[in-house]
């Protein structure tokens, strides 16, 4: 019998008042997918965190794959008389999200027998999450999934799996191929070592969106971030234009929320300073039959974006305004190895890159890691009249 059918077994029906409100209103619960598995442990734990006011998670300890030391989630709880353990494992997902139903439904049988059929699709760093697998099912629960080429995800403090947008597969806006990039660095034995083998001070996330759009949204919480870009003009059909403006779209408004100031609009003409040009893709996206990306296309690389941290959140900033890409795509290879490297000696336990930078200071890393600085890097303007130079930076 699997988990799952002996979950369904389970005769007790379970009186959860609080997390019932969690089912009320139009849109998707996840209670409602709990109940359907019929976990009914997991139901109580969070029944119960409810209704004292803390968690009942505890840490799960040392679980894992032999082999792997990354890629499951431990978690245990405080009420062993309710739900011992409830882990999670993590699978690397395929560039863009592409999946053959096949793979899927294989995936959801082997689930379906060692776990408890619920699945998250997918976590913020992009992995497959697996959810609640007793300790004594994770072995022979990846044996069977790794017959199918499924491989662990990451975990603590190693270079997490990455993710990318849907790129040149189906976006007309995609100015690099977010598809190719991933499954290049993403089978690099060097970062799957760095993935499964966690050795550096915290998680390193990469992601790679096709243009400033950013649907990946990289910037809020990449520490490693590849966004398409474009440097030369901006490419304007001036009929188009005219046929927006004459369906309504005002135009005029549209210019007036520039960031760069560099839209003029006349009733007649759209005018576009391309110097001035952020490359934000707000006026391409609408009027993107009047607007084109330019020709003359890269990456530009941000580091150090996160939600929350000691720090507070941070936003990714440019380290690379563009960059130039072509597969094998080596030289963002040893960029990320560069920077790694770093932030490995540099780094407290817990810190993620941006915040190391932040408390050393982008001038220390960019001498230590011999990166060239440039204007694009400086967050805000100098506050103090004074500067130094380093040793030989300035003739005698």
């Amino acid at each position: 019998m699997s988990l799952r059918e002996a979950n369904l077994e389970v005769k007790v029906v379970v009186e959860t008042p609080l997390l019932d409100e969690n089912e009320k209103g139009p849109w998707p619960s996840t209670v409602t997918e709990i109940k359907k598995t019929g976990y009914e442990g997991l139901l109580q734990i969070y029944e119960l965190a409810f209704k004292d006011r803390v968690t009942h998670w505890a840490h799960g300890g040392m679980v894992g794959y032999p082999g792997y030391d990354a890629g499951v989630i431990g978690r245990m709880s405080d009420r062993h008389d309710i739900l011992r353990d409830c882990h999670t494992l993590r699978l690397i997902e395929p560039a863009g999200w592409f999946y053959k139903t096949d793979a899927l439904r294989k995936m959801c049988d082997i689930w379906d027998k060692y776990g408890s059929g619920l699945m998250n699709f997918h976590g913020a760093t992009g992995d497959i999450q697996l959810i609640g697998v007793p300790t004594d099912n994770i072995i022979p629960a990846f044996n069977e999934l790794a017959k199918e080429h499924w491989d662990l995800g990451g975990s603590g403090g190693d270079f997490r799996t990455a993710s990318c947008c849907i790129g040149p597969a189906r976006c007309e806006n995609a100015m690099i191929d977010t598809l190719d990039i991933y499954q290049t660095l993403m089978t690099d034995p060097n970062n799957l070592d760095a993935m499964h083998r966690p050795r550096w001070p915290y998680k390193f996330k990469l992601k790679i969106s096709g243009c400033p759009t950013d649907c990946n949204a990289g910037v809020a919480r990449a520490d490693f971030v590849l966004i398409g870009i474009w440097r030369d003009d901006m490419k304007v059909d001036q009929d188009e234009v005219k046929k927006y403006a004459d369906g309504g779209l005002d135009i005029g408004y549209i210019a007036s929320r520039c960031p760069g100031r560099a839209m003029e609009w006349d009733g007649e003409t759209l005018t576009i300073d391309n110097d001035n040009c952020m490359r934000c893709m707000y006026c391409i996206n609408k009027m993107p039959k009047a607007l084109r990306p330019g020709d003359d296309r890269g990456a530009t690389i941000l580091l150090g974006g996160r939600a929350r941290g000691r720090y507070g959140a941070f936003l990714g900033w440019p380290l690379i305004p563009f960059m130039k890409l072509e597969a094998p795509y080596e030289n963002v290879q040893e960029l990320i190895d560069t920077l790694t490297e770093w932030w490995d000696e540099n780094g407290r336990t817990k810190e993620r890159m941006g915040e190391t930078i932040y408390r050393i200071g982008t001038g220390k890393m960019l001498v230590e890691t011999g990166l060239k600085p440039n204007p694009t890097m400086v967050r805000a303007p100098r506050n103090n009249p004074f500067w130094f130079y380093l040793p030989g930076e300035v003739e005698e």
